[in-house]
């Protein structure tokens, strides 16, 4: 289940308010297979998708609120949201275990992504209360421990969670990192210490057992298709980027442009995109905009050449003499040996000195 395999937060700010965002888990734990979601920068998605049950319509609309601005890293107003379900449901005498197991479970991902361990706790056990053997809530639990440096019982919680699912990788990084420090901190004895692992019934070890292989051929299935949309995306953007190459040799620069800005919207931060653009927009002597790529190309790498000598032919353009000298001098340091650059350079510094010369005639006629 690797939509289960966490990482573990800090070990700080404990009980500290649950508002804003920081590091720590994902969302919502569904005892049911599903197909993983694409993977985002920071955010764990896989808690999307959990079965509705026996919510009300709005209990649930709020659960996937909650779900969405938890998915857009909305953690603390994920929090509100997922209390207020939870709030709901007590209202209305609502007494469905699966469904407050995850809501419990989500408000603890959220607790945890604020580093509020303490409050992670508290949610994952009543989560655990709920629905005995929940893999997510157990998984957050043992985290929330180890963040607070509770090591025997967050072991105890990764042996549980192992017990029911072999496959969780972070648990088992966990507990190989937890026995060291186990060991430094109680000597030989140190299992003699902890408190007593849970024996998970075999019933449930099967269940979780079963579960791993449908979600990992649906998992299977969305990464082929995914790999296969990839090669054509790839294919479709070295097309386009050679066609934009051969219309900058034919000197069709407008339509080269397009070429590159269709590359540019499937690979924002490929650098050569944007030094070839501002080759031909220097070329149409849209001297500001080829400022602004080549902008853009140093901001990706900032020692490249390129980006430094069209700038500074951008700067030549726009006659800011002094900006297009000090590029040029970039370039040369970067490369002693290129020519184009020298005689630039020269040039450059003969425009600087009549540009000076001529402010200098005009000051003194004023």
């Amino acid at each position: 289940m690797g939509n289960a395999q966490e990482k573990p937060p800090g070990c700080t700010a404990a009980g500290r308010p649950a508002k804003g965002s920081s590091n720590g888990a994902p969302g919502d734990s569904s005892p049911a297979g599903r197909r993983r979601e694409p993977r985002r920068p920071a955010v764990d998605t896989s808690y999307l998708d959990a079965p509705a049950g026996a919510l009300p319509p709005h209990l649930a609309r709020l659960k996937n609120q909650g779900n969405h601005l938890f998915k857009h890293g909305q953690f603390g107003e994920a929090l509100e949201t997922y209390t207020q379900a939870i709030d709901g449901c007590a209202e209305a005498g609502l007494d469905s275990p699966e469904d407050l197991c995850i809501l419990y479970s989500n408000r603890a991902a959220c607790y945890l992504k604020d580093g509020n361990s303490s409050d992670c706790i508290q949610d994952c056990t009543k989560a655990l209360e709920l629905q005995p053997y929940s893999l997510k809530p157990l998984l957050r639990r043992a985290l929330a421990y180890e963040s607070l440096e509770r090591y025997r019982k967050a072991y105890v919680d990764y042996k549980t969670v192992l017990q029911m699912d072999t496959g969780v990788q972070a648990a088992h990084d966990s507990i190989h990192r937890i026995t060291k420090l186990l060991i430094e901190q109680d000597g030989p004895e140190w299992r003699e210490k902890l408190p007593e692992i849970p024996k998970v019934p075999l019933s449930v070890q099967q269940q979780h057992r079963e579960k791993p292989a449908s979600i990992e051929m649906a998992q299977a299935r969305a990464a082929r298709a995914a790999q296969s949309e990839a090669r054509k995306q790839e294919a479709r953007f070295t097309l386009l980027k050679q066609e934009g190459n051969d219309l900058v040799q034919k000197g069709q620069f407008e339509e080269a442009l397009q070429k590159y800005a269709d590359c540019l919207s499937m690979k924002p931060d490929e650098c050569s995109l944007y030094t070839n653009r501002a080759i031909c927009l220097l070329k149409l002597n849209r001297f500001e905009e080829a400022k602004r790529d080549c902008d853009s190309a140093l901001q990706l790498e900032p020692t490249n050449k390129k980006a430094f000598y069209r700038r500074a032919l951008a700067f030549k353009g726009l006659q800011d003499y002094l900006s297009a000298s000090s590029d040029l001098q970039e370039v040369l340091q970067l490369d002693p040996k290129v020519r184009e650059a020298e005689q630039e350079l020269e040039t450059v510094t003969g425009l600087l000195r009549q540009s000076l010369m001529h402010k200098d005639v005009h000051t003194a006629r004023v």
